[in-house]
């Protein structure tokens, strides 16, 4: 049987709401309803050959609530003058909630709009466009509202997040709402209070102009001979950024790598330091504006994102160069390969030659399937022989 059921209709309202066209009526104030449904009923053929199930059919759908039958009389010419459903309409919002049972949904949606057009009304067109998500916020939406207000009053503070002083409203919520606060944030503050440069969640406290937890960097002395600090002859060393970016060491040589343990056990060198690197991400690093006077070593995976990180790093630093990511380094340890689960694939324009050659095959797969060396399976004999080959040809 095709014709239209009960089931129907709460279907075609049910899709209605998902897509938030119901919600979004009161936002917009663009006329839905009165709502005409889709509807199919028996044709003439079958009113006559069933009709007991036609008869069921038409009190499954008088029988349903809050929905208005139109009816149109059919003279059949065997079962004479008939009347039988033409069209189903919903009449109102709310009985469009009652026959789905969005009834809660749709008051809670009403007192979220009042709030906002008498807070924020800026922020009405984003209730407009994502009105279920509003709903889901729910309690949340008026401690929403309230940051978004105090941002505007304080645009670009200079503060950190734990310092906001809006009644009731603490740090992990704003934390836990720093998607959505983006989305409202981009909308009620003027251009100048936003840092478009900045993006994602990580980026939040940027973006809006709030201190953001200090970038820390770590790293170690290789040379006993430099006496940074009392203690250790060889200290290992967390500076924030500022900190580092200042630092006046007399230093030629930085390695960089990623994994802690070779970054603790790296051989002591000449004028140098060890730095434990922070996988894809260099700004910290840039800043410190000396690096550019010194020779730069990366020591990373032997891997697709391997290379793409040191193809990052040399974004910023062009003259940095691999370190021990080499193909005889790859081919010495066969019997230590893993697999690497997600490969880049994309170009990578700033490696040399021997170091395209390498990505080429790994990428292609050309060796074996997502083989990937990781660095520190690396044998430390191979680690102090590349060692001794820069530091003599650096002398």
């Amino acid at each position: 049987m095709s014709w239209t059921t009960a089931g129907d209709l709460k279907a075609q309202l049910c899709r209605l709401w998902a897509r938030g066209e119901l919600a979004r009526s009161l936002v917009s104030g663009e006329p839905v309803f009165p709502l005409r449904l889709a509807f199919k009923g028996p044709t003439s053929v079958e009113l006559a050959e069933r009709f007991s199930a036609v008869r069921a059919w038409i009190a499954e759908l008088a029988a349903l609530p809050r929905i208005r039958i139109e009816w149109r009389e059919v003279n059949h010419r065997i079962l004479g003058l008939q009347r039988v459903p033409a069209s189903i309409w919903v009449d109102d919002l709310e009985s469009a909630a009652g026959i789905i049972r969005k009834q809660g949904d749709v008051a809670r949606f009403r007192d979220l709009l009042a709030l906002t057009r008498s807070m924020q009304p800026t922020l009405v067109a984003w209730l407009g466009k994502r009105p279920l998500h509003a709903i889901e916020l729910g309690g949340d939406w008026a401690g929403l509202l309230a940051v978004v207000d105090w941002v505007a009053r304080h645009p670009r503070p200079a503060i950190y997040l734990r310092q906001v002083d809006v009644p009731g409203i603490h740090t992990k919520f704003i934390e836990a709402h720093r998607g959505v606060l983006t989305e409202l944030l981009d909308l009620a503050l003027p251009p100048d209070a936003i840092d478009r440069a900045r993006s994602g969640t990580s980026q939040f406290a940027a973006r809006y102009g709030f201190r953001d937890k200090p970038v820390r960097i770590r790293f170690r002395l290789l040379d006993p001979g430099i006496g940074l600090l009392p203690g250790p002859a060889l200290p290992d060393i967390t500076l924030d950024a500022d900190s580092f970016t200042g630092l006046t060491v007399p230093i030629r040589r930085v390695f960089i790598t990623e994994n802690e343990t070779n970054f603790l056990a790296f051989p002591q060198a000449a004028e140098s330091i060890v730095i434990f690197g922070a996988g894809y991400g260099w700004d910290a690093l840039a800043r410190a504006r000396w690096l550019a006077h010194c020779s730069i070593h990366y020591w990373g995976d032997i891997d697709t994102h391997g290379f793409a990180i040191l193809d990052q790093l040399r974004g910023r630093y062009r003259h940095v160069a691999s370190f021990l990511m080499d193909r005889e380094t790859l081919m010495a340890h066969d019997t230590l390969w893993g697999e690497e689960s997600d490969q880049v694939v994309h170009d990578l324009p700033r490696l040399n030659d021997s170091e395209q050659a390498l990505y080429d095959e790994l990428r292609d797969n050309r060796i074996r399937t997502r083989v990937r060396l990781e660095q520190e399976r690396v044998g430390f004999r191979w680690l102090e022989t590349a060692l001794r080959r820069v530091l003599g040809k650096s002398v």
